[in-house]
């Protein structure tokens, strides 16, 4: 299968120069030339198959063209040894914690099918060239790809975040591994970071002398495996309700998640329509309710995963709706939350369910309460163990939060970050010393 840019100003590729250059030469987003469809015999039989079964389906209609089906399912089953479990939480809403991989965020599926996928085409192509990854990431995605390539021969990793505003849990699962794993702490917000891994893959020097990707949503490999879960989740969903299509509600930062199940959509998902939850950071609300999408710079907030002024993957949704505001509209509804709406959610989720929410669940399971029609069940992603972002949690619920043995050991290592400006002259050179 062929990909194209979402600005349409580069040549056509194939998946694995995609999945290796991560952003087009025009700085457009790689996408699939089609998405294939589903036959109705996987969704009638869907709740009998297991979360490895379902994801491979769904794998060979994306890279079934490109990759032989006896690699695809090692690639597949290999990165899914964990469950994603969907949990009643009231009589209308279920929770799907996708949080039990480990770094116990829903990043875990992506980035370890990327780091498999990754390393896959590099042993193909035999080169002796080392792969470098640069990754942004406002909190998951870079403890989640860290240990997704921690130790994996001919690649190393870069992984900038924004100084002071990740939650101590989050830089200690990127900052403490050394080996192949660099942090860099850059005096920004997440923004700055994502603008310096951009410019990185565009300086004409830097590409040609080194093999530079991307681990960030924007690279195929990272997003579109993402689309697995929401197939798993329907096949819970119809064990406990059949003939029922939920309502899918996605705390959306940088629109990875939610357009990895829009994806899915296409492909024949079961869903009524979808719900992208903001915290403050409301720049594709904003777009929903005016037809206008105006960046802005980032605000911190409790949600510190969705601290996005900039959502690289609008690009996609755009694009899979033929840039057309009214059809985005008819398949996504949007809500926004202040912080103080966000602690009062958690607070009250607790007293009346003993449901403990993270920030970022906080929002999905705000907007579905807000939303849902009367007739209507959902489904909200709860992306991360409430554990990593405890500091904030506790006070909220009075009571503390019991931190899993996979985060625990994180935080028993010593960090060892490196400090960053946010100018691109100075991690340019940085790369060029130490690369």
């Amino acid at each position: 299968m062929k990909y194209y840019s979402t600005n349409g100003k580069a040549p056509e590729v194939t998946l694995s120069e995609a999945v290796i250059k991560g952003l087009a030469p025009d700085k457009g987003l790689y996408m699939p030339e089609r998405i294939k469809p589903l036959p109705q015999s996987f969704f009638d039989n869907i709740e009998n198959l297991s979360l490895q079964e379902i994801a491979f389906e769904v794998a060979k209609c994306f890279f079934g063209e490109d990759i032989p089906e006896a690699d695809l399912k090692h690639i597949v089953y290999d990165t899914l040894q964990f469950d994603i479990p969907l949990v009643k939480i009231t009589d209308r809403i279920y929770s799907l914690e996708i949080y039990h991989g480990p770094t116990a965020a829903f990043k875990d599926v992506g980035a370890r099918f990327m780091a498999r996928l990754l390393s896959y085409f590099v042993k193909q192509q035999g080169t002796d060239k080392e792969v470098h990854v640069l990754v942004a990431t406002s909190g998951d995605t870079g403890s989640a790809v860290a240990n997704g390539f921690l130790g994996v021969p001919g690649i190393k990793v870069c992984v900038l975040y924004p100084k002071g505003k990740v939650s101590e849990i989050q830089e200690k699962q990127f900052t403490t591994l050394g080996q192949n794993i660099t942090a860099l702490e850059v005096d920004g917000v997440f923004d700055d970071c994502q603008r310096l891994v951009k410019e990185a893959f565009m300086d004409e020097e830097l590409n040609s002398k080194y093999f530079l990707t991307s681990a960030n949503s924007i690279n195929v490999a990272r997003f579109l495996p993402q689309s697995f879960y929401y197939f798993y989740a329907y096949a819970q969903f119809k064990k406990q309700n059949p003939g029922k299509q939920p309502v899918i509600c996605v705390p959306s930062g940088n629109f990875g998640n939610i357009c990895s199940g829009l994806f899915g959509y296409r492909m024949g998902l079961p869903a009524k329509r979808f719900i992208a939850a903001n915290n403050r950071n409301d720049i594709f609300y904003n777009y929903l309710q005016t037809g206008v999408y105006e960046p802005k710079a980032s605000v911190q907030t409790i949600a510190n995963a969705m601290d996005v002024g900039d959502p690289s993957n609008f690009a996609r949704i755009y694009d899979l709706y033929g840039k057309s505001h009214e059809a985005i509209t008819r398949d996504i509804s949007g809500a926004t939350y202040t912080d103080a709406q966000i602690r009062d959610t958690m607070s009250s989720c607790k007293a009346e369910t003993g449901y403990i929410l993270d920030p970022h669940g906080a929002c999905g399971y705000q907007a579905l309460c807000d939303l849902l029609g009367d007739d209507e069940q959902g489904i909200f992603l709860e992306t991360a163990h409430p554990a990593k972002f405890k500091d904030v949690v506790e006070p909220v619920i009075g009571e503390k939060v019991v931190i899993p043995e996979t985060l625990q050991r994180f935080m028993n290592g010593t960090k060892q970050s490196l400090p960053m400006t946010k100018q691109f002259a100075d991690f340019k050179n940085f790369i060029i010393a130490n690369f």
